[in-house]
């Protein structure tokens, strides 16, 4: 690749500077990438592939100039020998021109060669590589595939190239887990080919995956790749929508899973759409599955979709079609929605009807009266359709062959609509004409009407029919008189045979009165008289009175012409009377009979003769020939005599059919629209059932049909033949009558045109249905155990499998109505209809149940032929139980939670028992702290269930949700009960005597706060001590306020919002504060306060620092005010300018943890600055901060006052003496501020003999700049009141301020104990160990303030302080400041000073000794901290600074321009190094130096600054850089510790604390110098600082303290020097182990013990001899010079008691000398001083169990004084 040399340039702004500059441009071939260096395009690779050994290969580098300046270059050879090219040589481009450059490369071994070809520019030098390698097998195709999310048991694919980049051909094969697939998984690819990888992703389970599928590749070594295969799967969510705007109980929109199609015409076809949404963000699978069905039938519901997808956050549109068969009939259907893998089933029902046609006649029969002869008279017959589905009607009567004629005999009747049929009565007779036409309707039951009228001619006059004689005809033909003709029926009523009844028809007289009413007319249904009229079938509903056969002919071909043989007809009477058969003439026809009237005797036949005489070949005929018969002696009405006598003529037809087309000769072919159902209308077994077949003909000629019975004889169809004029229509009727439950296909030929290869099978199924349900489980019902009183209601699902619907009825056993019950209990079910019921199953009592329910089932029309009902069983099995219901916490303890704020939880309710128990939860509420009862009364119940009712499953376990919200600041308790709920106790009102408890759940109610821990400052405000500063913030008000709860008006806003529209925003807090910055020069460091925040509270808190600016809310500049109070104008310029800054000004303290806030005030304007801040809590208080801070002029003195008023501590009055209490004054200026208290008020409050109630022990002081001054009172009241005293602080040249000095006297008789101040500052003010570090601190201490308590004057107090080194690799040195000679009397320091290593701890003692003086301590102690090397550095560069300080002092320097010229030399002057400047030589002197020395000393005095003010002048002459500034000391890193205490006179303190007395030492010094103890260092000698003397001596011990301290250590070196005891011990020791522990006592010591318990001080010390040594040695002489003698020894014992007696007298009067007791006290407390050191580095642990060794008693001791007890060493 580039190969960039160092003369290239490496910066892309080098490379904008070249004229020519080097810009890389890759080329758009991948092949061979090119580069411009420099104005020439080279290519950066030159690759050789497929090389063999032995043979050179060959390639051309090309350059070429692509600059437009001439460009020359040189080339330098590849290093190596396998890439050669020709002799290096100068090379020179024109623009555009290019070279040629060959490079052969000559291979040695078969390996990788690599090399490279420089070349150099005048610009640079650049490198083409020159790379050849081996044939190797690689693949390349992305690391990773990230597929299509997808739904569980759902596909999704992708695919991604893989691509031969090696040099071999690759055989490659997959690994893949599942469940992923590859395809190909195996195959082969050639160098340089690409295939495409399909990966499918069949996930079984929603996860994540991301799993690696392996790819092996290569030849005889495997290689293998990886590729990252990453998917999603998860599962689907599916829900089916119907929508319906009809139903208004079901809103728009909303799910349903009911599709209801209504009422849908019979034959027509509806589809309604169902949407599936997928809820989910995969694509979703699904199939539709029809419900199985026991039994096969024809689905009338239908649904094109199988399968389908429906798309991630989609819908899929499901279509189901309606086509019902039957009118009349309710279909009912379901559809499952599978998605895949069976995850979710969704049942869809589909429920339609089926409508027909309503056609009815508005009269059913036609009156044409009497007409003559030859006449013909019309009437008007109408025809309605009511309802909305269209009619298929025809009159089956020949209009061309009959008496009777409809201008419209078939035709379609639109939906509600009436049509005007036109009826023509033409008789040829003169005789009474009657014939009862049939009306078909397709999809309806036939109707019937009665053509009747009467002819009369000249001759004949037959009596006139009417309509009451058809009527009284109907009654007769059921009395059975109408076989006998009117003169026969005459006679008989002359007779009185017969009788006339009340309707005026006939009837034979009543035998016995008692007898049965005579028959009556009922009219048959519409159906049966159509069928049951003895030709079609078997059956008839009455018996004929003339038949004729056949009544169907096909005279078949009739060739030729005219050799047709007639058909011989044959008309029988039935009656028993003469009748007259007159047939109908038909004009045109081909078709007559012979002869045309003829009478016929009672119960005898006729011949007739049909004559078909066919005009035209190939052609069809067809006719219906019309005859009437009739009573011959109704010819003439003379001959009746009796109206009622009087029968209707019966009509005959005769349908005929022939054709005449010749053999071979294709007949019409019939044009036809065929309308049949698949299968007859349900009905029940051994029923008759029909169904209508409508034929159209949309042909233009004549079609005839043919219906072969005799192929199905199971199947009545009438009519059997007929034909169809062209646009007409003929209406079939199909009847069967089912006779099993099974199945039954018929198929009957219908054959057109009377040509066999016409012939259409017409299949139709039957089938009878029985009553059959399907009861759930197999008829057995599963109750779980249910709870004694309670009720458990289950869902049962019965079904009808039939196409019938059924009645159902469910009987209970009357002693178990109380236990079961079932609803509804009785209903109707609909064909193939399922229903759900509710069973509810309620125990008495804890036993098992076994119970049986019987449901009845019957068809729902009364009329079937079918049994009545069928009986099913159903088994019940449950079981009464008891039970109860525990929580799985019965103490639920949420903790605290925020006021105002919720916390959710889940209380867990377990149910051991068998049964599932349904219960009422109610919950009590009780407050434990103290608080307003009436306020909280009326507060809402501070707990909230999410449902008190619910279910507890057996076995299981139930979640309540419970969300607490509490009111107030209150420890909140509640008690949850509960109650089962039974149907007698369904409320908490009828349920609370049986009401348990359930749980106790406690809360407190907390705010979110925190507190003020520490504070500190820097800056301007360094000199502030800690309680100044403490009051300037006023940081105890503000802890007070934030234990306080906040005010309603606090929490308006509960967290920090922009809610203002003013400058000003509104304050809603009656909480306000100052934080007073304090005061500094202009110019001068910012004021800087920290402030350390813990979180003491258990919650979050989070709190922020708001502006003015904050809370403004950004708003137009068109609405703001334009015009801006000066208050507005004045914190404007303060946040504009940032005077106050807050650094962070919002945080988050988790509880227990701390976070310190910088505060600053920039002095950058004079004046006082005021900016109200709010300090906000979230959810908690609203304090309003008054930040105030004021700047003034540098030569300006200034104290600043923090407030106009001082409160004295409360002084009990009649105190002997009062203590000194101290009022703080802060110079915050840069000048030192001289101050005088003018006392004239004070005196006036003098009072009782002017006693002194404010006495002013320093009225005049100075303060320095930046420092503290304190002004001490003594505040002596007399009664117990309030005393106020005006007193006026005059500074001189500056201002003087009143303040107002309040103190309050109290009596300590009459206030109880706890009331009496015994501490003077309050716990909040000592923060412990919470430290507050500044940045750049090095050291920090234990604890910046203590306090000492109360203590008695003339005692001492010792506090210990730790100083830490928090460097980790520095020594830090160390230094403490007392600022005030008077604190120095009574406070000391042990160490002063000192090094403190690296991480390690110094222990610092901290002892106050009052020495007479009553008072108030509050002393600031200041520690300096120095690193360690910036102090040896300073003091290395002070001595070098000195040296040559030396050294000038010595040196002058001789300056003279003029040598020629004789001057007088003037001496130099030499300065003192304090005030050394450089001296001013005149410019006319020469100046001629030989050696150049350092730069000349020089002092620069600062000028008194303010505390913190850091920044030194800068010098401006020209000889500033040239003046030797003596170095100055490092600046100190300031700890500060403050020191509180009160002292008392000794009968005070006895009087106010008598338990605390006896802990205290009382010491009267011996002259004002205090004692200093000695202090053992605890460090290496090494790291000690140089100490003064004074400091490790006891020079300031008076001469009585140092006599003692001399006779005492004298005499204990003595004796141990002379005592040979102590030296064998000492011996002895040296060869004894080291025991663990050893305690010395001494058996004298212990006996004097008792006795020195009234002494104050305990002390432990022996009385040895050591303290008389000279009296030890006399006493040890003289045991020297007994002798063993008896006397001698009575004599020696003797001494010895004398001697011991007086020693005990000599060491009684030593301890009552108040210096052997102080001496015990530094020594004892020395020795625990030493202690706590090792303690504190590690040398002795105080918590370790002591070991205590008991040594044996020595042999000699023993043998030399057996009397005395053995001595413990």
């Amino acid at each position: 690749m580039l190969a960039q040399a160092h003369g290239e340039p490496q910066s892309p702004e080098a490379f904008r500077k070249l004229c020519c500059g080097c810009v890389r441009k890759l080329s758009a071939r991948k092949a061979k990438k090119k580069g411009v260096f420099w104005g020439i395009e080279v290519a950066e690779t030159l690759r050789w592939h497929g090389w063999e050994l032995g043979k050179e290969m060959i390639k051309h580098l090309i350059l070429k100039n692509v600059h437009e300046k001439t460009q020359k270059l040189s080339y330098r050879c590849p290093s190596t020998r396998f890439f050669l090219t020709v002799f290096p040589q100068q090379i020179t481009l024109s623009p555009g021109m290019s070279l040629t450059l060959p490079i052969i490369f000559r291979p040695t071994e078969k390996r990788e060669y690599k090399d490279s070809i420089c070349f150099k520019k005048a610009e640079g030098e650049f490198s083409v590589t020159l790379h050849a390698t081996l044939p190797v097998s690689c693949l390349s195709f992305p690391s990773a595939v990230q597929l299509p999310i997808c739904a569980v048991h759902n596909v999704t694919e992708t695919t991604f190239p893989m691509r031969n980049i090696g040099d071999l051909v690759t055989v490659f094969a997959w690994e893949t887990p599942s469940p992923f697939y590859m395809t190909p998984d195996c195959g082969m690819l050639n160098p340089g080919a690409e295939c495409v990888v399909k990966v499918v992703f069949q996930p079984k389970e929603a996860l994540m995956y991301d799993v690696a599928a392996t790819c092996w590749f290569g030849g005889e070594e495997k290689q293998k790749r990886t590729i990252q295969l990453k998917a999603l799967s998860k599962y689907p969510f599916l829900r089916v929508c119907v929508t319906t705007e009809e139903d208004e109980s079901i809103q728009p929109g909303e799910f349903r899973d009911v599709l209801c199609f209504g009422s849908v015409p019979v034959g027509t076809t509806v589809e309604k759409c169902v949407e599936i949404f997928n809820l989910s963000v995969v694509d979703a699978p699904c199939r539709i599955e029809r419900a199985k069905d026991p039994l096969p039938r024809d689905h009338v519901f239908s649904c094109d979709v199988a399968h389908g997808v429906v798309p991630a956050n989609g819908k899929l549109v499901l279509c189901i079609r309606f086509q019902p068969q039957t009118v009349g009939e309710h279909s009912t259907d379901y559809f499952t929605i599978v998605s895949a893998g069976c995850l979710l089933q969704t049942v869809l029902k589909v429920v339609g009807l089926c409508k027909g046609p309503l056609v009815s006649l508005h009269q059913y029969s036609v009156d044409f009266d009497w007409i003559n002869l030859g006449e013909s008279l019309m009437q008007t017959l109408k025809i309605s359709n009511i309802s909305d589905v269209p009619a298929y009607y025809q009159f089956d009567i020949d209009s061309r062959g009959s008496v009777f004629s409809l201008d419209r005999p078939c035709g379609v009747l639109e939906g509600t609509t009436t049509l005007a049929l036109k009826v023509t009565f033409r008789p040829t007779q003169p005789i009474s004409y009657h014939r009862r036409v049939v009306c078909l309707v397709h999809h309806q039951e036939p109707m019937y009407v009665d053509f009747f009228g009467t002819c009369h001619s000249d001759t004949a006059k037959p009596a006139i029919l009417q309509a009451r004689h058809l009527s009284w005809y109907r009654t007769n033909i059921v009395r059975g008189l109408t076989f006998y003709p009117p003169d026969i029926l005459n006679a008989m009523l002359k007779d009185g045979k017969l009788q006339v009844d009340e309707k005026g028809a006939l009837m034979l007289p009543p035998e016995i009165p008692q007898d049965k009413p005579p028959k009556e007319y009922l009219e048959a249904d519409s159906i049966t008289e159509y069928f049951h009229d003895g030709v079609s079938s078997d059956l008839a509903l009455f018996p004929p009175h003339v038949s004729v056969s056949p009544t169907e002919y096909d005279f078949g071909c009739c060739m030729p012409l005219h050799k047709v043989e007639p058909l011989p007809l044959c008309v029988t009477n039935h009656t028993k009377g003469k009748i007259t058969v007159a047939w109908t003439p038909s004009h045109g026809s081909a078709f007559r009979v012979s002869p045309e009237i003829c009478d016929i005797p009672p119960l005898k036949s006729s011949a007739f003769r049909v004559l078909f005489q066919p005009t035209q070949l190939n052609s069809l005929y067809a006719a219906e020939l019309e005859g009437f018969a009739f009573y011959k002696v109704l010819r003439h009405y003379s001959n009746i005599e009796e109206d009622a006598t009087i029968c209707p003529s019966w009509c005959l037809t005769v349908r005929l059919r022939a054709h005449t087309y010749e053999a071979g000769r294709e007949h019409f072919i019939p044009q036809y629209i065929l309308d049949v159902p698949k299968t007859f209308p349900p009905v029940a077994l051994n029923t008759d059932t029909y169904c209508s077949m409508l034929l159209l003909n949309t042909g233009t000629s004549l079609i005839t049909f043919s219906v072969n019975e005799a192929a199905c004889p199971s199947v009545l169809v009438k009519p059997r033949t007929g034909h169809i004029m062209p646009g007409g229509q003929q209406i079939f009727f199909l009847f069967t009558h089912p006779v099993n439950t099974v199945s039954q296909q018929h198929v009957l030929p219908l054959q057109l045109n009377s040509c066999p290869g016409y012939t259409k099978e017409i299949a139709l199924w039957s089938c009878g249905e029985s009553l059959r349900l399907l009861l759930e489980g197999d008829g057995n019902l599963y109750f779980k155990p249910v709870y004694i009183g309670t009720s458990s209601t289950r869902m049962y699902t019965i079904k009808n499998c039939t196409r019938l619907p059924m009645v159902f009825t469910w009987k209970i056993h009357q002693s178990d109505r109380k236990i079961l019950s079932v609803s509804p209990t009785a209903g109707i079910l609909q064909p193939y209809e399922a229903m759900a019921q509710a069973w509810t199953f309620t125990p008495d009592k804890e036993t098992k149940y076994l119970l049986q329910a019987m449901v009845f089932v019957r068809r729902k029309n009364p009329e079937a032929v079918s049994p009545e009902g069928v009986c099913y069983a159903l088994q019940i099995v449950g079981e009464g139980a008891l039970g109860t219901i525990r929580a799985q916490k019965e103490h639920l303890d949420l903790g605290n939670i925020l006021v105002g704020d919720l916390q959710s939880c889940s209380i867990v309710l377990l149910n051991d028992g068998i049964c599932s128990l349904k219960y009422i939860l109610s919950v009590e509420q009780l407050i434990t702290r103290p608080c307003d009862p009436e306020e909280v009364c009326s507060d809402p119940l501070a707990l909230e269930l999410e449902h008190s009712r619910g279910t507890v499953a057996a076995r299981s376990k139930a979640f309540v949700r419970i969300t607490v919200r509490p009111a107030r600041r209150l420890h909140y308790t509640w008690s949850i009960k509960y109650a089962i709920c039974t149907p007698t106790a369904t409320d908490l009102v009828s349920t609370k005597e049986e009401q348990q408890p359930l749980c106790c759940i406690v809360a407190t109610g907390v705010y979110p706060t925190f507190c003020v821990a520490d504070a500190c400052s820097a800056g301007s405000a360094s000199g502030i001590s800690k309680l100044h500063l403490w009051r300037l913030f006023s940081l105890d008000t503000l802890n007070e306020y934030l234990e306080q709860d906040p005010t309603p008006s606090e929490l308006t806003y509960r967290v920090p919002t922009r809610h203002s529209t003013c400058l000003i925003p509104p304050v809603y807090t009656p909480l306000l504060l100052d934080f007073n910055f304090g005061a500094a020069p202009i110019g001068s460091e910012p004021t800087l306060v920290m402030l350390l925040l813990v979180n003491k509270g258990v919650v979050p808190v989070e709190w922020a620092f708001l502006f003015p600016s904050d809370q403004k809310m950004d708003i137009e500049h068109w609405a703001e005010d334009a015009e801006f109070t000066p208050y507005e104008l004045h914190q404007m310029r303060i946040q504009d300018n940032q005077l106050f800054s807050v650094s962070p000004k919002s945080g988050k303290l988790l509880p227990g943890q701390e976070e310190s806030v910088q505060l600053s005030h920039r002095h950058d304007f004079i004046g006082t600055d005021h900016l109200p801040v709010l300090l906000k809590i979230s959810y908690g208080h609203e304090i309003l901060l008054n930040f105030s801070g004021v700047t003034v002029e540098q030569d300006q003195r200034y104290i600043h006052f923090a407030s106009t008023k001082h409160l004295f501590a409360p002084v009990a009055i009649g105190t002997s003496q009062p203590p000194t209490q101290i009022y703080e004054l802060y110079n915050g200026g840069s000048m030192l501020v001289m101050f005088e208290v003018q006392l004239d008020n004070v005196v006036r409050t003098q009072e009782n003999f002017w006693h002194p109630v404010f006495l002013c022990l320093t009225p005049r002081g100075e303060i320095p700049p930046g420092t503290t001054g304190h002004i001490e009172w003594i505040f002596s009241p007399l009664e117990a009141k309030t005393y106020l005293v005006d007193v006026l602080i005059h500074v001189l040249g500056g201002e003087s301020a009143l303040i107002t000095f309040q103190g309050e006297g109290y009596d300590p008789n009459t206030i109880g104990e706890t009331d009496t101040p015994s501490e003077i500052l309050s716990p909040s003010v000592f923060p412990g160990s919470t430290q507050l570090n500044l940045p750049g601190q090095v050291a920090t201490l234990s604890h910046h303030r203590i306090c000492l308590g109360n203590i008695p004057d003339y005692t001492k107090a010792t506090q210990l302080v730790f100083l830490n080194n928090i460097l980790e690799c520095k020594a830090v040195v160390f230094a403490w400041r007392i600022n005030t000679c008077k604190d120095k009397k009574v406070l000391q320091i042990s160490p002063e000073s000192g090094v403190v290593q690296p991480g390690e701890s110094i222990p610092c003692f901290i002892t106050l000794q009052p020495s007479g003086s009553v008072s108030f301590y509050s002393i600031d102690l200041v520690c300096e901290v120095y690193i360690q090397e910036s102090l040896v550095q300073y003091e290395r560069d002070l001595q070098e600074w000195e040296r040559e300080k030396e050294r000038q002092a010595v040196e002058f320097t001789i300056t003279e321009k003029d040598l020629g010229t004789k001057k007088k030399p003037k001496s130099p002057t030499v300065k003192s190094s304090d005030s050394a400047e450089t001296e001013n030589l005149p410019e006319s002197s020469a100046v001629i130096r030989k050696y150049k020395t350092l730069p000349p000393i020089k002092n620069h005095p600062m000028p008194n600054q303010p505390a913190g003010h850091f920044q030194r002048r800068l010098l401006v002459d020209k000889e500033a850089s040239l003046v030797w500034v003596k170095p100055e000391p490092p600046k100190p890193i300031l700890l500060y510790l403050a020191v509180t205490a009160r002292s008392y006179s000794t009968e005070d303190f006895l009087s106010n604390f008598t338990s605390e007395f006896p802990k205290y030492f009382l010491s009267r010094p011996f002259s004002n110098q205090p004692l200093e103890s000695k202090f053992v260092h605890g460090s290496r000698d090494g790291d000690r600082m140089d100490m003064d003397p004074k400091w490790l001596s006891l020079a300031a011990a008076s001469k009585q303290e140092l006599q003692i301290a001399t006779d005492v250590l004298t005499g204990v070196i003595r004796g141990l020097l002379e005592s040979t005891q102590f030296h064998d011990i000492v011996r002895r020791s040296l060869d004894e182990p080291i025991p663990y522990f050893s305690q010395f006592w001494c058996e004298e010591s212990a006996e004097l013990q008792d006795g020195r318990q009234w002494s104050t001080v305990p002390s432990r010390v022996s009385a040895s001899q050591d303290l008389y040594p000279e009296k030890d040695g006399e006493r040890k002489e003289m045991r020297q010079e007994n002798s063993p003698s008896n006397d001698l020894l009575e004599c020696s014992e003797k001494m010895s008691e004398i001697l011991h007696h007086e020693q005990l007298r000599v060491q009684e009067m030593m301890r009552r000398q108040p210096a052997f007791g102080t001496l015990v006290v530094q020594v004892l407390e020395n020795t625990l001083q030493n202690i706590l050191i090792e303690a504190s580095r590690g040398e002795v642990v105080l918590t370790a169990r002591p070991r205590v060794i008991a040594l044996p008693p020595s042999p000699s001791r023993r043998i030399a004084n057996p009397a005395s007890p053995p001595s413990r060493a």
